[in-house]
């Protein structure tokens, strides 16, 4: 499979990914960027693909160990190379695996923050394409999403925090898996522009906390013309966090 050399956060993060397929935009970046990770703390990346994400969050926060688990060998194999693009960045893992039967390595470990960037759309009514790597990134069955929370969960430390990026489609469904999972929800809407419905949200829960759900200012993508906005073009291309994360 051929692949390409592209660059985030205005080069700070080299990214080898197929040429065609499932391939990086805005979406990891953003989930990076709400990650509240500090320096020594250990970070799982379920489903990372070629990394893009766990690479955004260790070139804005220093010395993090990070461990990404893919299913797909061409994805791991990208985010192993990505590793040495990438290397002054911290400290990388990847393992090639199943988020719904995490290897052994794996399930002896626990974490203080688990980032998902999960396929968003429903197996059910999903109209797959001719690229079995590409439906696979895309789409899921319900059993699949309960199988990502429940690895999720069992990974984290108590008070470890999960952080997913979703698509407002199936918000409420996801909201029910956490239940009794996870308390201190916080949802965070990313508006593609001023007065648009959002399509995709932040959705962010802490392990063991019976604290209630909280909705936390959003951010819009895009101003009128269609260029970033300055909060924006903050996170991409200058590797700033969230503003409802500061």
């Amino acid at each position: 499979m051929q692949r390409t050399i592209d660059r985030l956060l205005d080069g700070r993060v080299v990214l080898e990914q197929p040429r065609r397929g499932y391939r990086a935009a805005i979406d990891p970046v953003l989930l990076a960027a709400a990650i509240t990770a500090t320096r020594g703390q250990k970070i799982l990346d379920l489903g990372c693909g070629a990394g893009a994400a766990m690479f955004c969050l260790a070139a804005r926060v220093p010395g993090l160990s990070i461990t990404g688990v893919e299913l797909q060998p061409e994805y791991a194999a990208c985010a192993e190379a990505n590793i040495a693009h990438n290397n002054a960045l911290g400290a990388f893992t990847i393992i090639q695996g199943d988020v719904r039967k995490l290897p052994r390595s794996i399930q002896t470990n626990s974490f203080d923050h688990v980032i998902v960037n999960p396929p968003f759309h429903d197996r059910k009514s999903h109209s797959p394409g001719p690229r079995t790597d590409k439906n696979t990134a895309q789409a899921m069955s319900e059993d699949d999403r309960a199988a990502w929370i429940k690895s999720a969960h069992g990974r984290l430390k108590h008070r470890g925090v999960l952080t997913m990026i979703y698509s407002t489609n199936a918000l409420a469904a996801l909201l029910q898996l956490m239940d009794h999972k996870f308390g201190g929800l916080a949802i965070i809407p990313l508006w593609p522009k001023l007065r648009m419905p959002a399509k995709r949200v932040i959705v962010r829960g802490v392990k063991d906390s019976h604290a209630p759900l909280t909705l936390l200012p959003g951010l819009i993508l895009h101003d009128n013309d269609g260029d970033y906005t300055t909060d924006a073009e903050n996170i991409l291309r200058k590797a700033y966090p969230l503003p409802a994360m500061t």
